[in-house]
């Protein structure tokens, strides 16, 4: 039940519809209690008495026309209420995709896609379901519950309504215990769903790298295994829930026999007529409903409490990324980065220590170092995307935490190392920033990046989709798709993190030539690269070792004395990589 408590502000929200779904439900409850008292009318009256025969079809009509009234009630009711549910999943998943954007990187480490996909998809509907389904069944049951038993009691006679629910307190109780063992089971099998989700999605993207390392059968056999968890975990929670109708059926079948021989003894001491043991029979058929609705609500909640507590992860606001409330006015400012100590959430170790770097607008700067040193890292902070633990990253000598998220993540294009692009078209890949009427600026952006040769090669050109990840891309093309989409976007601050990696000597040189051309005095340009041939006409380069700045200065200066990027460059300029 405390799920209702938890999603009371959706009922606040639709209280239109969920009050015109409760009075249908009444009215329908209402209309219910008719027919078995005109039953019992007719047996009294009109068979046993041979009274008011003329009377008949009135009365059959009537039970018809009843019946016809409650079909469209429902009818409405089922509209209404289901319409609101349904709602319910809209608002959810809006939600939750708001709340996923806001998340910091330290939430996605956490967390795996596949697991996410999972609550924001089935979990969801579990909920929704609780939200309409549950919400009948809760409403519905205790309408037509306590109006029938109102009836069976003042109507009828108390006694024999009292023996023939002698099964149901202990049929509640039973109910409520193995709930409680539904919920905690469920959750498990939520989990394990979780891990099949997370393994389905993480072995389709990666069905190349499988089928490249011949790994198909080790991947069929873990993806068994887990299958195997999945279906265990199931079965508990089948087993559970397979417990439910018996325990429901055994009730209704003791209270039928409890009320037929009781009712038999009542006839014949004359406390009750045939037409009023036949009309209770049938009130209590009207009981079946609300017992078997108590027993799937509990089954319904507690599936759907457990999916609440899965999904309200994802809604709570602790690892949002902090978005200052200050407005950026200035642009084209220096930054300034004072990094004392920074280490990753839930590690030890410090990534960062004692980092001073000062870029002046319009330089373009070059990190470098070796392998794991940090450089990824410091690009990450740049962008917002990990608190500092101790210093800051200043832009026109304010803190960036200080600035509007939203605002300040607008000033940079960013290239990952890792290229993502999206199962759409090469322009609509490129264009990711939605700019209209951006066709020109597209082909010219592209001619920059050395891609519009390769793009009219293809069939449809621009329009050319490029499957999942742009599966039908080589790694180079791939890159400079991603390069192209940063600079169409003309943001002042350009990070590209090894972004002219898998692209040949020549066309890196081209590209770099091109972007300094682009430039034009507006940009401020961070290359980080493992290929110091490309850093060489750089305004500084800062080497980064161990999580601390070593060196700086040009390539020419650097060059002057022994340090890493000097040992580096005549290394790769020995084994002509440069």
């Amino acid at each position: 039940m405390q799920l209702f408590n938890k999603i009371s502000w959706y009922f606040l929200k639709e209280w239109k519809q969920y009050l015109g779904s409760i009075i249908l439900l009444i009215i329908i409850a209402i209309l219910q209690l008719i027919p078995p008292k005109i039953v019992g009318i007719l047996i009294d009256n009109i068979i046993i008495k041979k009274k008011y025969e003329n009377l008949l079809f009135y009365w059959i009509g009537l039970i018809f026309l009843i019946s016809l009234i409650i079909y469209f009630l429902r009818y409405i009711w089922r509209i209404l209420l289901f319409g609101a549910a349904y709602k319910l999943a809209m608002i959810l998943r809006i939600k939750i995709y708001q709340y996923l954007s806001k998340k910091n990187k330290t939430f996605y480490l956490q967390y795996r896609t596949g697991d996410l996909m999972a609550r924001a998809t089935n979990d969801i509907d579990k909920v929704v379901f609780a939200a309409g389904e549950g919400v009948l069944t809760l409403i519905d049951s205790m309408i037509t519950g306590m109006l029938v038993l109102t009836i069976m009691i003042t109507q009828i006679n108390w006694k024999l309504t009292f023996l023939s629910l002698l099964p149901m307190p202990i049929m509640t109780f039973i109910i409520t215990k193995y709930g409680k063992k539904l919920f905690f089971a469920f959750q498990k099998s939520q989990k394990t769903f979780s891990n099949l989700n997370n393994q389905t999605q993480e072995s389709l993207t990666n069905i190349y790298t499988i089928k490249g390392f011949g790994l198909e059968n080790y991947e069929i056999n873990k993806f068994k295994k887990i299958t195997d968890d999945v279906n265990k975990k199931n079965i508990i929670v089948s087993k559970i829930d397979a417990k439910f109708d018996p325990i429901i059926y055994s009730s209704i079948a003791f209270s039928n026999v409890l009320t037929i021989s009781s009712g038999s003894y009542f006839i014949w001491n004359n406390y009750i007529t045939i037409g009023q043991l036949t009309s209770f029979m049938m009130y209590l058929g009207l009981m079946v409903w609300p017992m078997l609705a108590l027993a799937w609500m509990f089954n319904i909640v507690e599936r759907g409490s457990a999916a609440w507590n899965r999904i309200q992860i994802i809604l709570q606001k602790d690892l949002f990324i902090q978005s200052g409330s200050k407005n950026i006015i200035n642009d084209q400012k220096n930054i300034i980065i004072k990094i004392k100590k920074f280490k990753y959430p839930q590690t030890n170790s410090y990534v960062l220590k004692d980092i001073f770097i000062k870029m002046n607008f319009n330089q373009i700067i070059g990190i470098c170092g070796p392998t794991g040193s940090g450089k990824s890292t410091l690009l990450n902070l740049i962008q917002k995307n990990f608190h500092i633990n101790k210093g800051n990253i200043f832009y026109d000598n304010t803190p960036i935490n200080k600035y509007n998220t939203l605002q300040w993540r607008k000033k940079i294009s960013f290239v990952h190392q890792f290229t993502f692009l999206f199962s759409d078209t090469i322009k609509n890949n490129i264009n990711l920033g939605n700019i209209k009427n951006a066709n020109k600026k597209i082909k010219y952006i592209s001619k920059l990046t050395k891609i519009h040769n390769d793009i009219m090669k293809f069939p449809d050109n621009y329009k050319t989709k490029i499957g999942e990840q742009g599966i039908m891309l080589s790694g180079g093309q791939k890159k400079r798709i991603a390069i192209a989409r940063s600079l169409l976007l003309n943001s002042e601050i350009l990070i590209l993190d090894n972004a002219l990696s898998a692209i040949d000597r020549p066309t890196q040189y081209s590209i770099l030539k091109n972007i300094k051309k682009w430039k034009k005095n507006n940009h401020t340009i961070i290359i980080s690269t493992h290929e110091l041939g490309i850093l060489k006409e750089l305004d500084n380069i800062f080497i980064i070792q161990n999580g601390t700045i070593k060196n700086q200065g040009t390539h020419y200066e650097l060059m002057k004395y022994e340090n890493w990027y000097s040992k580096m460059y005549k290394i790769q300029k020995l084994n002509k990589i440069i």
